[in-house]
């Protein structure tokens, strides 16, 4: 059986190396060797998916999403994590290395802000060490929860490298270890080209868990209308890499606001949760979202926010500003597969209401 499955993944993985090769000149590759891989990866090879912990939703939790309106906006940190949402978020950690790891008051914020989500993607780690991640999750899991991470290789056409993370809570969130990979530009047109995982929800039954690929990237601020370009082809490519999914949330921080998504703003069915609020902790500028198909990702429950870290922490901005120079955003989905119209206007229990 083993055997079988590492077949897959190679077939799998040659399949979208040749799709990704004809967008632009973009092919596939796994991280570098240099990146410290997580535990789960290493042991779930063997298996389309790494099963984890054995917290579940109830037997039988699946129906349809909960009704309610929507509510997005700035918002504070959401106030519970029901089963009956899966909360993603993105965030820019400015210059995450040695420095910020050494002090405990942002450890302690930054590991707050990560256990209110399901998934966090992270960009602007940059490290020559290896530990700063495991270092960040030990804080993070303090309390007894239960994350882990993903991280690629060290990128960028500079010396000062950045890698992407991702932390996931495995009492919720399952890895399909053999979908990690990154898609290096050998054109030049991406600074720090995105690394991608596919992750599936811990529901029962597992057949109607919501699976979902996550595109990370941190584009380059003085070629934003190059990279964003780049980005529609990337984007593009993994909706079709594989036929069982179909549902792709590119998400980071992309230096530009909607006004400036060029082609994604004629793609059809292309959308966006962030809109209308800025993103930045001067709050000055709109830089980070999640794009998805809204026609294919009708998971999306119309609830996102932007968690100012100024208001939500009592911190005046110099001490926001040592956590990041970027407030976490992030968007709710159902956790269950949904093949009928968008959910747009539904809303989830539990979920705090937006404040400015």
């Amino acid at each position: 059986m083993a055997g079988t499955l590492s077949k897959a993944v190679v077939r799998w993985g040659a399949a979208l190396a040749a799709l990704l090769s004809l967008v632009g000149g973009l092919t596939l590759r796994g991280p570098a060797s240099t990146a410290r891989p997580s535990t789960t990866l290493l042991t779930g090879l063997s298996a389309p998916f790494a099963h984890a912990a054995d917290a579940l939703p109830p037997a039988g939790a699946v129906g349809a999403p909960p009704a309610g309106g929507p509510a997005p906006g700035l918002s504070t940190l959401p106030a519970s994590r029901p089963w009956d949402a899966v909360l993603i978020a993105s965030f820019n950690i400015q210059v995450f290395g040695e420095s910020k790891i050494a002090k405990p008051q942002v450890v302690e914020i930054l590991a707050r802000v990560v256990r209110q989500f399901d998934v966090v993607a992270i960009q602007e780690v940059r490290a020559k060490s290896d530990g700063v991640i495991p270092r960040f999750v030990d804080a993070v899991n303090a309390d007894g929860s239960r994350y882990h991470w993903i991280i690629g290789p060290r990128e960028g056409r500079t010396v000062s490298k950045e890698q992407y993370c991702f932390l996931y809570d495995m009492n919720r969130i399952e890895v399909d270890a053999g979908s990690i990979g990154v898609v290096p530009d050998p054109g030049g047109k991406l600074h720090r080209p995105p690394m991608h995982v596919r992750f599936r929800t811990r529901v029962i039954p597992a057949s109607k868990a919501f699976t979902f690929w996550m595109v990370d990237i941190h584009t380059d601020p003085d070629e934003v209308p190059q990279e964003i370009d780049a980005l529609v082809d990337v984007f593009a490519a993994m909706r079709t890499a594989r036929p069982d999914e179909d549902d792709v949330i590119l998400l980071g921080d992309l230096n530009a606001g909607p006004p400036q998504f060029g082609r994604f703003t004629k793609t059809p069915g292309v959308t966006w949760a962030v809109a209308g609020v800025t993103t930045n902790t001067h709050r000055t500028k709109t830089y980070d979202n999640l794009i998805f198909d809204r026609n294919a990702t009708t998971e999306y429950l119309g609830r996102w926010g932007v968690v100012d870290l100024q208001s939500t922490f009592g911190l005046p901005l110099d001490r926001a500003l040592e956590v990041s120079d970027h407030n976490p955003v992030w968007a709710a989905f159902y956790p269950c597969e949904s093949s009928g119209p968008a959910a747009a206007s539904a809303g989830i229990a539990g979920l705090a209401t937006p404040v400015r």
